[in-house]
């Protein structure tokens, strides 16, 4: 059995973020100056802010079969 250290789940919450973002914002991005990159990463984390909503978790923790 591997036990999870307490704070992974912290760390893959904080990777899916930084993904979304990258897809979103950054990749194929035009940008005009290095505050013009920041104003839209804002933009982007303020609108993303408004419009996140939880999840209900459903993973019954049974085996998974690969």
């Amino acid at each position: 059995m591997h036990y999870t250290p307490p704070h992974a789940s912290w760390v893959n919450q904080v990777e899916l973020f930084f993904s979304i973002l990258q897809r979103k914002v950054i990749t194929n991005g035009n940008f005009a100056s290095r505050e013009d990159l920041i104003a839209k990463l804002l933009a982007f984390i303020a609108e993303y802010d408004q419009k996140a909503r939880p999840f209900r978790w459903t993973y019954a923790a049974d085996p998974l079969v690969a």
